[in-house]
């Protein structure tokens, strides 16, 4: 559809970016494998080497099957431009690498995604680009860290493992009145959730690996602009060779389309099963900005209109031995990387070993739990079995 304006994002997640009648009355996009694309003649040709060319002019650069995912990202957005790159890691770095160059310093929070730091501590380092850490919660404070070489200012919220609100208007604000640019990481909100630009966002990464696919299938990161930063933001996603495959984008477009069911279904599990766990004597703290108990939870409410199925809590201490009785027996979280697919999961964490700005004092084991789409019924009973596992074996050990 074309026309979208007035409408929520609840129905432009349904039809943005698809052009039916262009494509003979084929509801989803077309998957186009190409990577030679014929122009009719030299002036086409010769037109296609041109930056403001809207044809397709190679594979790499785009195809009707990007152009139309892009399209619906940009829709959700509201964003000037989309553009879809491998993974979510390959977003934030190259997000990070069209407004930094050697000589800057980027302020990023201490509660980042860990390949994030690691990219910052490793590759903008080995550039000449230095990094300070921040805490989460500085807000307006972040006035203090502005250098005169600040270029970028980068948020997260919430945190990555241990959940922290960023007052993200208030950081925009600062950053801009100094000249420097704002990213977000906004994988946990997705555009349904959190609106970024609204909120003084520059640039938007998000990891389409997770809600947007929501079937633990593909691996895929998009990276959404304002007009300001767009062409940056592009230009140096293809100088990378960054690029999807076409079935990737299918699966993703497909994904899109169901996204703002799942989720509901998403948060629903998650806040059920937080609040169950903050019942748990087993259980220290339960890290969930939904919850009136987290510490950001006003902030959440005035900036997020929902949240989604990740969140953490944190065990009182307890033997190895009890831990691996907890997991191991487990039968419906499974224990493996990412998140945001239809099946629960569950890892341990450790943000001691993750933080330098602030500090982690909590003795016990921190989880990150996802909440897929299961009854929470079942969900529940699971974690029941295996809290009965972990007592027994604490008390065998003792």
């Amino acid at each position: 559809m074309d026309d979208l304006k007035g409408m929520t994002a609840r129905t432009r997640v349904v039809h943005a970016g698809r052009h039916p009648h262009d494509n003979h009355g084929v509801v989803n996009p077309p998957v186009y494998h190409a990577s030679t694309i014929l122009q009719p003649s030299l002036a086409v040709w010769e037109a296609s080497r041109k930056p403001d060319f809207q044809g397709y002019r190679y594979g790499r650069a785009g195809t009707p099957t990007s152009r139309s995912f892009e399209e619906a990202v940009a829709d959700l957005y509201g964003a000037a431009d989309a553009v879809a790159v491998s993974s979510g890691m390959a977003a934030i770095a190259c997000a990070l690498m069209a407004v930094l160059k050697a000589g800057d310093h980027v302020l990023m929070t201490d509660s980042t995604y860990f390949p994030t730091r690691k990219f910052c501590d490793q590759m903008l380092a080995r550039y000449g680009v230095e990094t300070t850490y921040y805490d989460p919660r500085i807000g307006a404070g972040i006035t203090e860290l502005l250098r005169p070489n600040t270029r970028a200012v980068y948020t997260e919220a919430p945190g990555s493992l241990t959940f922290e609100m960023q007052d993200i208007p208030a950081i925009a604000e600062a950053a801009h009145a100094h000249g420097a640019v704002v990213l977000t990481d906004n994988t946990w909100g997705t555009a349904l959730h959190f609106d970024a630009f609204a909120k003084g966002v520059d640039i938007v990464v998000e990891a389409v690996t997770k809600y947007i696919c929501g079937h633990s299938d593909v691996m895929m990161g998009m990276i959404a602009s304002t007009q300001e930063h767009a062409g940056a933001v592009r230009d140096m996603v293809r100088l990378h060779g960054n690029c999807c495959g076409p079935d990737d984008l299918y699966l993703a477009q497909r994904g899109l389309r169901s996204m703002a069911v799942r989720l509901k279904q998403n948060e629903a599990n998650g806040l059920e099963l937080a609040r169950w766990l903050e019942g748990r004597p087993e259980v220290s703290q339960v890290l969930h900005p939904g919850l009136p108990s987290h510490p950001d939870h006003a902030l959440w409410q005035r900036d997020f209109t929902g949240a989604c199925g990740l969140f953490a809590f944190v065990l009182k201490p307890v033997p190895r031995s009890a831990l691996a009785a907890f997991l191991d027996g487990l039968r419906l979280y499974g224990m493996g990387a990412s998140w945001g697919g239809f099946e629960s999961l569950i890892l341990p964490g450790d943000p001691k070993a993750l933080r330098t700005a602030t500090s982690w004092d909590d003795p016990g084991q921190l989880l990150r739990i996802h909440a897929g789409l299961e009854d929470v019924a079942d969900l529940i009973a699971d974690l029941d079995a295996g809290f009965e596992r972990l007592n027994a074996a604490a008390q065998a050990a003792a």
